[in-house]
């Protein structure tokens, strides 16, 4: 699948839910591997930060993300519409300190992505593809986050309150298409008996009846109530039993469930690429949601390339028949079995090192290790059938070295080991030349890397 951007940009405005600022939020279309990214439009040199988790510098009421002195808060709504309209891409320009609050909800943002749309980009989408279980947890409050693996993107949420109102409740989303109908309307959610000590930690100045669901499930003298709704400066409401102040009803009976998945979504739009897996939240929050954002852009930051999903149970793209026309090598030389995955811009090959290999009887006797040079050869062989791809007839072509820069051996490999080639273009293909880069992984660990050149020339 190709990376995405807005087909146009969109502006919507509002207030500020901690500021109480009346803010404008401009979204723009953005050039591939853009990512998301906020740009202070209302402060000197107008500084743009990355939506990445090790940029998070506060999750207080609201995911705040910051560089140096400038930060900007409550992002998670807007990354939550653009990561379930599958956008890649965008530029979000504010005016001020924080998102606008809207309604609450992520409804408004959702719709105008749904309104201007999308467009496809050249770059493939990068996925961060869960293959075992990821925890984090949080004993103080009995909040954990589990990640699965699964072919596909899926978020369960549980909540559960010490409140008559709001009991345990359960939310789930299958399909990032439901997003815009079935989470994006849901607003956040206060109780009457938290909105004082907000205040007083500056927080909420925008916060009223028209932005947040309102709980009340402790009693409290009227006259308790009314000092409570001056504080932020909201309409005095006689109030005569426990449940929601709010004149609009709920879209939902559990609303708020469904509001906290959206929140896990957002503040996981900061790992940088869509997840695949299946996320099953107790009980979430920003700093909790942040923390498994935080651990994915590590894991990331020390591999930057995830070894490709190999499952042998599937048919092969090519086997060692169809290689064996394609490419003019025989034994001892043919160094590739298999490609299992191919697209305009990248391939994935398979060799399986066994210990009949030629080499191995003089590298070495009594310790076997597969030449280093010939991990290269093959991920060159497996270059050179991504090049063939590009022409027609590619029988009548052969592919040839021209020049390796950037290698790296970080492993050694031996008999019984599954070597898997992932090899992209690092340029567009100019007079049959094309530059390369190749890694060759065992298990998830990336053995060899290297750039490449090879040239493409017509058999005479």
């Amino acid at each position: 699948m190709k990376q995405t951007t807005l087909k146009e940009g969109f502006s919507l405005k509002g207030k500020g839910l901690h500021s109480g600022l009346d803010i404008t939020a401009e979204f723009l279309p953005a050039p591939d591997n853009h990512g998301y990214k906020f740009q202070r439009v209302d402060v000197e040199g107008e500084p743009i930060i990355d939506a990445l988790a090790e940029n998070v510098k506060a999750t207080t009421r609201g995911t705040v993300i910051g560089r140096g002195d400038v930060h900007i808060s409550t992002i998670e709504h807007s990354l939550a519409a653009l990561y379930a309209a599958g956008v890649d891409n965008c530029l979000i320009k504010v005016n001020g300190p924080e998102m606008p609050i809207l309604d609450g909800s992520a409804s408004d943002y959702a719709n105008e992505i749904l309104r201007v749309g999308t467009v496809e980009q050249d770059s493939e989408k990068d996925y961060y593809v869960v293959k075992q279980k990821i925890e984090v947890r949080d004993d103080t409050t009995g909040s954990s986050i589990v990640v699965l693996p699964d072919d596909e993107f899926s978020i369960d949420t549980m909540v559960a309150f010490d409140s008559p109102v709001l009991p345990n409740q359960f939310a789930s989303l299958d399909n990032l298409s439901d997003f815009a109908a079935e989470i994006a309307p849901s607003r956040t959610f206060v109780f009457v008996r938290e909105i004082e000590p907000l205040v007083k930690n500056n927080l909420i100045k925008g916060g009223d009846l028209e932005n947040a669901i309102v709980i009340y499930d402790s009693p409290m003298e009227q006259t308790e109530l009314d000092r409570i709704a001056d504080l932020v400066n909201s309409p005095h409401k006689n109030v005569e039993a426990f449940g929601y102040l709010n004149e609009r009803p709920l879209q939902h009976d559990n609303e708020p469930a469904r509001h906290k998945l959206l929140d896990v979504l957002g503040d996981l739009a900061l790992i940088g690429r869509p997840l695949k897996g299946k996320v099953i939240a107790t009980r979430p929050g920003h700093s909790l949601n942040t923390t498994l954002a935080k651990q994915i852009r590590k894991e990331l930051k020390r591999q930057e390339l995830q070894a490709p999903v190999y499952n042998p149970n599937v048919e092969p793209l090519m086997d060692i028949n169809r290689i064996r026309e394609l490419l003019p090598h025989r034994y001892p030389f043919l160094l590739v079995d298999k490609i299992i995955d191919m697209g305009e811009k990248h391939i994935v090959g398979v060799k399986n090192v066994t210990g009949n290999e030629p080499y191995f009887q003089g590298h070495f006797p009594q310790e076997p290790v597969m030449p280093g040079v010939l991990m290269v050869e093959a991920m060159a062989q497996t270059g050179g059938l991504l090049v063939l791809s590009t022409v027609s007839e590619p029988e009548r072509y052969s592919t040839y070295f021209m020049k390796i820069d950037n290698v790296k051996f970080r492993q050694k490999v031996v008999p019984g080991d599954t070597l898997i080639f992932h090899v992209s273009f690092m340029t567009e293909m100019r007079r049959g030349c094309a530059v390369m880069k190749g890694y060759a992984f065992v298990g998830e660990r990336i053995v060899t890397e290297c750039e490449f050149m090879a040239q493409i020339v017509k058999n005479k």
